[in-house]
């Protein structure tokens, strides 16, 4: 009868013994990716959740639009205002560069998702205004 040399068994427990710990670390450093990952989405959802909290709620974008839509200075601008389902489309055939200066100072100041920016010179004083805001 052959006998198993106690040194073979020895060197197969310490090879099996390198292949564990190789693998433990691989898994490791697996792992340490896998976290900072996690960390780096994390941070985008974050950023994107208060983003969408910015730009993302439609009542208070509408009610904000015609606070500035019923400005004194915008009265005589005939500005037509368009709510979609998705967007606001503010439009003036005519308006002159007082009434532009105030509209965009307090739009371009505020938090607002712009699509569409189209501002014409029809004249010296006076400008077309075609603008779409979406949420």
């Amino acid at each position: 009868m052959n006998q198993v040399n106690p040194l073979h068994i020895g060197a197969l427990l310490l090879t099996v013994l390198l292949f564990l710990f190789f693998k433990l670390s691989t898994f490791k450093e697996e792992l340490l990716e896998a976290k900072l990952q996690y960390q780096e989405s994390k941070k985008v959802a974050v950023k994107l959740n208060a983003l969408e909290d910015v730009y993302g709620d439609q009542k208070k974008i509408k009610s904000s639009i015609e606070r500035i839509l019923r400005q004194p200075s915008l009265k005589s601008a005939n500005i037509i205002k368009k709510v979609t389902k998705d967007s606001i489309k503010i439009s003036a055939k005519t308006m002159n560069a007082d009434a532009l200066n105030s509209l965009m100072g307090k739009v371009l100041n505020g938090s607002y998702n712009i699509s569409l920016l189209e501002i014409k010179k029809l004249g010296d004083d006076t400008v077309s205004l075609e603008m779409e805001i979406k949420w």
